[in-house]
């Protein structure tokens, strides 16, 4: 392998030797910084069992505080914590009705991220 002394970055395929037998791999389209750090931030907040929990009960329904608790066997405070994370990365939405706040996923493809790693998980226990 020979070393760049001109200081002009090489293709990627010139700048690694592979096995010939080894296919030459495409690589990912380069996303900016700031799309790859809102990610990590929506993923973050996805991190924790029961906004996990939280996010399959709303794939279910709509629901308030009341039935989430319900649901999920959590304390008040505990579900309205989780849900104000989930709310601040754009996650669910609450809506007023009457004396209760009902929230629902405010976009569906969202909750595919919770599932699939639900699924993933289950089928690794098989």
């Amino acid at each position: 392998m020979s070393i760049v002394t001109s200081g002009e970055p090489r293709a990627a395929a010139e700048q690694h030797e592979h096995s010939s037998d080894r296919p030459v791999v495409q690589t990912a389209h380069r996303r900016p910084t700031a799309t790859l750090g809102a990610a990590g931030d929506l993923l973050r907040a996805l991190a924790a069992p029961v906004r996990i929990a939280i996010v399959l009960e709303l794939r279910v329904a709509n629901r308030c505080v009341h039935e989430l608790v319900d649901a999920l066997g959590v304390a008040q405070p505990l579900i309205s914590q989780h849900l104000r994370v989930l709310k601040s990365a754009g996650v669910v939405y609450g809506e007023r009705h009457g004396r209760e706040v009902v929230y629902r996923l405010v976009d569906e493809h969202l909750s595919h991220i919770v599932v699939d790693a639900v699924a993933h998980v289950e089928e690794g226990d098989r």
